[in-house]
């Protein structure tokens, strides 16, 4: 399987441990392409709804295709999300050729690019977190429920459908939400002088430029893993969104996704542990 070369990959809203991860289309991406850098962009491990009854081996192998690309000494930025906010205490710890922010600057070809999750412009997170938490698992039964009802639509051959976009739709307030999300963001990057401001957290896929009276900015976002199956990439100086796609791989490509790893899982990493001992640590 030939890989793609990548200089800089971003992706963010993973939501790893939740129902609504399509982390079998993400490994097949992950696996189709060699970037120098990967930003994964907060929100990869869902912290918040984490339950050790829900942790299928297609998200083990995600986080170990992630430890794979550290061990061939790809640089990969971990930015903390909301869902993963406890990792914040963490922020500055470096680990070879991983390192855990909660943003980050990157000058590409002499533009710089400012990275962060976004979370921060929720005004939800700012003053009702218990009220966003709800609502992130009332977001998941509705992606669970989705998904039913999409094998059943698929099953009699017709198109699929997207409960929350539609719900977003018929909303003016979260149109408008997003739309002062992405404002909110360029005028930032613009007062700080950045030619790129790159944010997740939304859920929605984006690249375009923004000018206000101060100057002008590329906003771009990596919208998630969970509904639009999104990432960026940057190569040749140039922005582009990936949109996954089942019919861009092969089925060789599909089994060696999925079926190649043939290691013991159980041998590497148990990732229950690994997050009850985050969660120890943010308790003392």
């Amino acid at each position: 399987m030939d890989k793609r070369n990548v200089d800089v990959v971003v992706i963010s809203d993973v939501h790893l441990g939740t129902y609504g991860c399509h982390a079998k289309e993400l490994l097949k991406y992950l696996k189709s392409i060699k970037p120098k850098i990967l930003i994964l962009n907060g929100d990869i491990i869902d912290i918040w709804q984490f339950s050790k009854s829900y942790w299928p081996e297609a998200h083990m192998k995600v986080i170990r295709k992630l430890m794979k690309f550290v061990s061939e000494g790809v640089q990969v930025h971990y930015l903390t999300g909301n869902h993963d906010e406890m990792l914040r205490k963490f922020d500055g710890m470096e680990m070879g050729s991983f390192h855990l922010q909660n943003k980050l600057i990157l000058e590409l070809d002499g533009k710089k690019a400012w990275f962060f999750h976004g979370d921060v412009f929720d005004v939800t997170m700012q003053h009702s977190k218990w009220l966003a938490k709800l609502g992130a698992v009332g977001y998941d039964t509705l992606i669970l429920i989705n998904s039913f009802v999409n094998w059943v639509l698929t099953a009699f051959g017709r198109e699929k459908m997207s409960f929350s976009k539609k719900i977003k739709a018929r909303f003016k307030d979260a149109v408008k939400f997003i739309n002062s999300f992405e404002q909110t963001a360029a005028e930032l990057a613009i007062e700080k002088g950045y030619e790129y401001v790159v944010c997740g957290h939304i859920h929605q896929a984006e690249q375009r430029e923004i000018a206000t009276e101060a100057g002008k900015v590329t906003y771009l976002n990596s919208g998630d893993w969970v509904e639009s199956l999104t990432a960026l990439e940057y190569q040749d100086k140039t922005w582009t969104v990936f949109k996954y796609e089942h019919q861009h791989f092969t089925k060789d490509q599909l089994d060696e996704g999925m079926l190649s790893d043939a290691e013991d899982l159980k041998s590497k990493l148990d990732i229950n542990i690994l997050l009850q001992n985050i969660k120890y640590e943010i308790a003392q």
